[in-house]
């Protein structure tokens, strides 16, 4: 007698979300101001806007930017400003600051343009196990998205989930 195998995890009405999938594959790079310095400390208007114009942004397509200064150069806001937006009218995504913080803006920029209706009222469990490292920051955004509609979450996987929030019964 032969039984058929049932796969019990995906006829369950949870629904899942997997921020592994979720986060963009892009490089991530940085952009760093002092090579437009004088002696990599001492910005000089003129020369560094003749640099900005001058510069090759194309080389940056599809990438997220990190604009910074490695060294401790004293640099006005306005030209980090002045960068940014150059890399904005050529349409590439940038963020003035550390990579770490960029990858927590890109998370949640993510996280906060999701359509959740398919979450609306259902048990969701936020996938646990990911091939990268994912900022802590990134579960708080998807919580503060999730709380109001969701019925109930739970971390980790489908096998071993940790209850995190259950909708009061009114």
């Amino acid at each position: 007698m032969n039984k058929e195998i049932i796969n019990k995890v995906n006829n369950s009405k949870l629904k899942s979300v997997d921020l592994d999938s979720l986060i963009p594959e892009n490089e991530r790079i940085i952009l760093d101001l002092k090579t437009w310095l004088k002696d990599e400390l001492i910005l000089i208007e003129k020369d560094f806007r003749h640099a900005v114009k001058k510069h090759d942004w194309q080389q940056y397509k599809d990438k997220f930017v990190s604009i910074q200064c490695s060294n401790n150069a004293i640099i006005p806001d306005w030209a980090f400003i002045l960068v940014s937006n150059e890399l904005k009218e050529n349409k590439i995504e940038n963020f003035i600051g550390p990579l770490d913080v960029m990858e927590h803006i890109i998370i949640r920029n993510i996280i906060y343009s999701l359509d959740l209706n398919k979450f609306e009222n259902k048990i969701v469990i936020i996938k646990g196990c990911s091939k990268r490292s994912i900022p802590k920051s990134s579960y708080s955004f998807l919580i503060e998205r999730l709380q109001p509609i969701a019925k109930k979450i739970m971390f980790g996987e489908a096998c071993s989930s940790v209850p995190i929030f259950n909708k009061p019964i009114n």
